[in-house]
């Protein structure tokens, strides 16, 4: 049976590595599954996501790969010795079968990031995209699909929608999630944990909501004890 602790993700979305540990310290067993993403990664955070793999902590390489074919899979085959659970990509076709093919036996998990849940219809018509974002959502749940992919990185408002595309033995992980009353910051398409839980979401990503709290140890609690 899942810990219950496993479904919620902190990002640590710091400057530097001894913050992060610093925070994982006061957080302690109230999570389990921590993300990294460039900001974190580019300053010490790859070694510092193995050592918590050792640890035990699950660990959610927040990359976001997206190049030609070989260099995809050879940077996620390079990835996969370092003990991380999740690692995303963006959802084109080539890039996914790429990691797919670089991830093959080293239990790592390769997610694709369909839209940004920063982006809203605007944003996406401003990038070049003729489709509107749920319609490019399912478009790209269906071909990471295809591709076989783990798990689909969305927003929790077309949970539903792509779980039906994609069905229920893959994944389905949502950024964009804000406790009731929190500031949305930058997230333009959010849910709150419970509500998030209830669509049949697997894992949600709460970053400023912890990181930023007096008490961060007592946010995650209250997240898990949401989504329970």
């Amino acid at each position: 049976m899942q810990d219950p602790r496993d479904r919620l993700i902190v990002a640590l979305d710091l400057p530097d590595v001894n913050e992060a540990e610093a925070l994982v310290e006061r957080i302690g067993d109230a999570a389990t599954f921590y993300k990294i993403g460039y900001r974190l990664g580019y300053a010490g955070g790859l070694d510092f996501a193995a050592r918590l793999a050792r640890r035990g902590l699950k660990t959610f390489l927040d990359l976001k790969l997206h190049d030609i074919g070989n260099t995809v899979e050879e940077g996620v085959r390079s990835l996969g010795g370092l003990g991380a659970t999740f690692l995303t990509v963006h959802a084109y076709p080539q890039t996914m079968r790429a990691a797919v093919r670089g991830a093959s036996g080293s239990g790592l998990n390769i997610l694709a990031v369909t839209v940004l849940t920063s982006y809203d219809e605007a944003d996406a018509r401003e990038a070049g995209y003729a489709l509107p974002v749920a319609d490019l959502v399912a478009q790209r749940s269906r071909q990471a699909a295809e591709a076989g992919i783990d798990g689909i990185v969305c927003s929790a408002v077309e949970a539903v929608a792509v779980r039906a595309v994609i069905g229920p033995d893959r994944l389905v992980v949502t950024p964009g999630i804000r406790p009731a009353g929190a500031d949305l910051g930058d997230q333009k398409r959010v849910m709150t944990p419970g509500q998030a839980r209830a669509a049949g979401i697997d894992h949600v990503v709460v970053g400023r909501p912890i990181t930023g709290a007096a008490d961060p140890r007592a946010v995650a609690q209250a997240i898990v004890a949401e989504m329970a």
